[in-house]
């Protein structure tokens, strides 16, 4: 599995898992609420959307009405086909929740995972922003060494637009800094409760984000930060 259709199968889980969609509407979700599938189409979509029913992840239900989509993008009407998650596709949505690793740091896939952060558990979190951070401090340090090398040899605009490059990396990690910070603070603040509790906690508990002064925060997914 590629990397694009690992982070496109684990956002239809996640959206999914929210409520059953057809697909029109899942690719809505997908292109408004997740910036990197900004512009992906139906052929991209639908080949996942079986995959994951083969899987058996998924069913595939039908409603009874036309469905409507683009004229462009059906030869006729046909009955709405709606996609919902099976308790096993929960199961492996929530497995890929608890991953951490390299992949969940990269540009394409960390605006996607921080967009589930809702319902990932805190320890979760916290390791994906501080590996997050980590990745986005070498690529600054690398920015720098490299700015430092070449500067003489730079047109100006040129050197302006490496040094815009630098500040959107700074930002994202002053952006970072804070949500860990919020997410530190959270965890210290939180009395020890029951099991009941702690298990609220970890499949959902936000955490408290950072209350942002006199801006707004950077986008993951925003390709200044690649």
């Amino acid at each position: 599995m590629s990397r694009r259709s690992g982070i496109l199968e684990f956002a239809v889980l996640g959206l999914l898992r929210e409520s059953p969609m057809h697909g029109y509407e899942l690719r809505k979700r997908l292109n408004t609420s997740l910036g990197v599938f900004r512009a992906f189409s139906y052929g991209t979509l639908y080949p996942c959307l079986k995959a994951l029913v083969a899987s058996g992840w998924l069913v595939e239900e039908t409603d009874g009405t036309a469905e409507d989509v683009p004229a462009a993008a059906l030869t006729g009407r046909r009955a709405k086909i709606v996609y919902r998650l099976t308790a096993a596709g929960k199961e492996h949505f929530e497995e890929l929740l608890s991953h951490s690793g390299p992949d969940a740091w990269e540009d394409e896939h960390f605006g996607v995972r921080f967009a589930f952060f809702g319902q990932t558990s805190r320890d979760v979190r916290m390791r994906v922003l501080e590996g997050r951070r980590s990745r986005l401090e070498e690529r600054l340090e690398r920015m720098r060494i490299s700015l430092a090398k070449s500067r003489e040899r730079l047109d100006d605009y040129t050197l302006e637009l490496q040094r815009h490059g630098m500040e959107s990396v700074e930002r994202e990690v002053r952006w970072l800094n804070e949500l860990i910070e919020s997410e530190r603070a959270g965890r210290d603040q939180r009395p020890p409760g029951p099991a009941a509790q702690d298990k609220k906690n970890q499949s959902g508990d936000t955490g408290g984000l950072p209350r942002h002064r006199g801006g707004s925060r950077p986008d993951p997914s925003d390709d200044t930060t690649t």
